[in-house]
């Protein structure tokens, strides 16, 4: 959520930085209510300052032998007015929040203007792989070897969803292990937290109220399964005042993840490329204002190092701003090379979203300084998601007979060189 003192301090600013995600802000009617509501809560203020005054002079009256009974009778209208005007303080609360809650966050000052087009790749790593057979695409690769069965996964679930056999099983737990390896070596903590989580942390991720739909929802109890391990980490320290030695706080949590994504398939997004539930590890950091921008960059390059350790082709992009997601303010993607589609898809989104959902979720840090409590700020990135990782595996490391070669990394965990048929 965007800060209303921002917003009413730097209007034009603020309108124009969201106009960079295609998002046309008009403040007038916010701003006519946080108006009105101010100008309550000051009325209100003003009447029971006035109430003190004369209630704390009654007992003195009665004492004197004063008639204090139309005294009495204004101070109980007064109470009247008082809780008229609260009730109105209430309502415009609501329907401030109601407005606030659809507004994206503001993207940094060196995110460029529009959509997905205006992407910008910062760096390649590795060689596209050329070979000198005809190659095959993952699922016909997955389906001869044995290490994905898609038709058993669309008859116990639909599509969307397939299982893990074999050396495909070993390979995509070689592939959590490898990566819960790597953030343990580098001081992140291992989380295993709920799937099942309640509406609070849907809106303090910024996923709810705008995206609930995209969720498998609980109706019962009003909860859902998490479509990312972030929508959890996020909520942690929800509604509490950190120390400011205590940060940075750095996570990581492997979990399913579960997502409707109702219409968005495509042709080429056959196999595992696209799919209702999925395997991610994931990296979360509450960071100081002034240090997120360094935890950022940290994070993109623990993403980049776990690629380049699998050895294979992909690239950094930076996001335009109509790409990032609603709740963030810079993302960075890392896209690997899919042979088949001859296309780049993203296995990992590095984000910062400065203290949007600090905001939503009320998590403060005490200042050394000031003894002042700030908003904090929060960063998400997968590290990673092995949906995309495993068919790129499959594509990139086959070989003529069909076989696929196992990166160095995980040879440790599936005890070959090769998958083969």
């Amino acid at each position: 959520m965007l800060d209303i003192n921002r917003i009413r301090n730097n209007r034009e600013e603020v309108e124009k930085a969201l106009l960079k995600k295609s998002y046309k802000a008009d403040f007038t009617e916010l701003l006519n209510m946080d108006s009105l509501r101010r100008s309550r809560i000051f009325e209100v203020e003003q009447m029971k300052a006035k109430k003190n005054v004369v209630s704390a002079d009654i007992p003195n009256m009665k004492k004197q032998g004063m008639d204090v009974t139309d005294l009495l009778e204004q101070m109980k209208m007064l109470s009247s007015s008082i809780s008229e005007l609260e009730k109105d303080i209430t309502l415009l609360e609501v329907q401030i929040k109601e407005i606030m809650d659809y507004i994206p966050n503001t993207p940094a000052e060196d995110v460029v203007a529009g959509d997905e087009t205006q992407n910008m790749p910062v760096r390649y790593h590795g060689t596209k792989p050329q070979f000198d057979f005809d190659t095959k695409d993952h699922v016909t690769l997955c389906d001869a070897l044995g290490i994905i069965d898609y038709k058993r996964g669309v008859k116990l679930s639909g599509n969307g969803y397939w299982i893990y056999r074999n050396e495909g099983a070993l390979l995509e737990w070689a592939l959590l292990n490898y990566f819960i390896t790597e953030h343990i070596k580098d001081g992140y903590e291992f989380i295993l937290p709920p799937h099942i989580l309640n509406q609070e942390c849907g809106y303090t991720a910024g996923q709810f109220p705008k995206f609930s739909e995209d969720v498998y929802k609980l109706t019962e109890n009003d909860q859902f399964l998490l479509p990312t391990a972030e929508t959890a980490l996020i909520n942690l320290h929800r509604n509490e005042v950190l120390k400011e030695e205590d940060l940075p706080k750095k996570y990581f949590a492997y979990t399913p993840c579960y997502r409707k994504e109702a219409g968005s398939y495509r042709a080429e997004e056959r196999g595992m490329i696209r799919g209702h539930q999925f395997n991610k590890v994931e990296m979360f950091q509450y960071t100081l204002p002034e240090k997120s921008e360094e935890a950022l960059m940290e994070m993109v390059s623990k993403a980049e190092k776990l690629m380049n350790g699998l050895g294979l082709h992909f690239r950094l992009s930076k996001l335009a701003a109509a790409d990032c997601s609603f709740a963030m303010g810079k993302t960075y993607d890392i896209e690997v090379w899919i042979p088949s589609m001859g296309i780049y898809k993203e296995v990992s989104s590095a984000s910062n979203a400065y203290d949007f959902q600090a905001i939503r979720g009320s998590m403060r840090f005490k200042r050394t300084a000031t003894g002042k409590n700030e908003y904090l700020h929060t960063l998400n990135a997968s590290g990673l998601a092995t949906s995309r990782v495993f068919p790129a595996i499959i594509e990139q490391n086959q070989n003529r007979d069909g076989s696929v070669t196992v990166p160095e990394v995980l040879k440790q965990w599936i005890g070959k060189d090769k998958i083969s048929i």
